[in-house]
């Protein structure tokens, strides 16, 4: 049984990914799921993280989104059965990779997939969809009335949030990185029929660095600015210190908290943020708040376990009733895992890449 597996032999070298051959799996013990895996979704690999939190191993497992049909369960699991059809992310400690045929998972991590939900659209949609319950649900309660900015709304975790949040009854302005974007972002429909108005009331096309992303959103609120901010990476230093194509159409800080309304929430990607007392201070004025996205956290206690698994369900629901309706690629063979893997953690893949068995 082949599993696929990441190599990092020093820091700062690139990562290698290669297939090993899996002896049988050890017992069940008295709470696992065996889990025949149908569809893994691939995701970047934080190494960094791992190793701040002292899980970096020679070989890291790869493919924590899963999605399978339980083959043998333990003698204590009580919320599953074999035969039955299951959803979940495997925690940042686990030893086995999504991305084999048969892995042994503890039930806990699990929820059941609906039944007219394909293998891949629930392994594909599930990561996307903690972590937009987490920034809008938990991080900034998102609600009727509400205007939300979503940057960079074409990738699949934004088309997620923006699903969710219009869902929410919120008002979505979002930023597009290329007309391509900016194309797909206009396109989106809700899932009733016979609407046609846009989920996204206002798309801005910063991929040519001409138009002022705060300038829009104030303009679009009347003055009043937006009550929750999601940003996909921020500028935290002046452009010519900053050197990749990408982090030029990043916003800067400064713009994030010039478009902040009074009692806003701003959501951030970037572990890495710093806030200069002028910074701070405008943001005392108006009352508004900073929260980092990190929905690893799920796992790290099992005193969220019940909100969790609550998480979980919902996005299944979602997903079933089609108001999620993901970002995804064509399904990829698992002989193609290794060259795909090598492009989502270059941060080179638009679409979420989702191996099928």
């Amino acid at each position: 049984m082949k599993a696929l597996y990441c190599q990092q032999n020093s820091p700062g070298e690139e990562m290698t990914f290669v297939f090993q051959e899996r002896e049988n799996l050890p017992p069940t013990r008295d709470n696992d799921v065996k889990v025949q895996v149908r569809a893994c979704a691939l995701s970047w690999i934080d190494t960094k993280l791992l190793s701040e939190i002292k899980l970096e191993k020679e070989l890291l497992p790869v493919g924590r989104e899963i999605s399978g049909v339980v083959l043998e369960v333990g003698r204590k699991v009580t919320f599953f059965q074999p035969d039955d059809e299951v959803v979940g992310i495997l925690p940042l400690d686990s030893e086995e990779p999504g991305l084999c045929e048969v892995i042994l998972v503890h039930e806990h991590y699990l929820v059941r997939k609906p039944e007219k939900v394909c293998w891949v659209e629930a392994a594909g949609t599930v990561r996307d969809g903690v972590r937009a319950y987490t920034a809008l649900h938990y991080l900034s309660q998102v609600s009727p009335g509400k205007t939300v900015l979503v940057m960079d709304g074409a990738s699949p975790f934004g088309t997620i949030a923006i699903q969710l949040a219009q869902h929410r009854g919120a008002k979505v302005i979002s930023t597009a990185y290329s007309l391509e974007d900016k194309q797909y972002l206009e396109r989106l429909r809700p899932p009733v029929e016979g609407i046609r108005q846009p989920l996204v009331a206002r798309v801005i096309d910063v991929s040519n660095g001409k138009i002022d992303v705060a300038e829009s959103c104030l303009e679009e609120t009347g003055g009043l600015g937006v009550d929750i901010v999601l940003d996909a990476g921020v500028k935290l230093y002046s452009a010519e210190d900053e050197s990749t194509s990408k982090s030029q159409l990043l916003p800067h800080k400064h713009d994030i908290i010039t478009l902040l309304g009074v009692g806003g929430h701003w959501i951030t990607t970037e572990k890495n943020l710093q806030l200069d007392p002028p910074d701070s201070h405008s943001l005392f004025l108006k009352g508004a708040t900073v929260s980092f996205l990190n929905d690893e956290i799920w796992n790290l206690s099992n005193i969220q376990q019940g909100k969790y698994l609550s998480i979980l369900e919902d996005t299944m629901e979602k997903l079933s009733s089609s108001i999620f309706r993901p970002q995804l690629d064509e399904p990829i063979p698992l002989y193609e895992a290794k060259v795909s893997m090598e492009i989502v953690q270059k941060n080179q893949a638009r679409k979420r890449q989702v191996i099928q068995f």
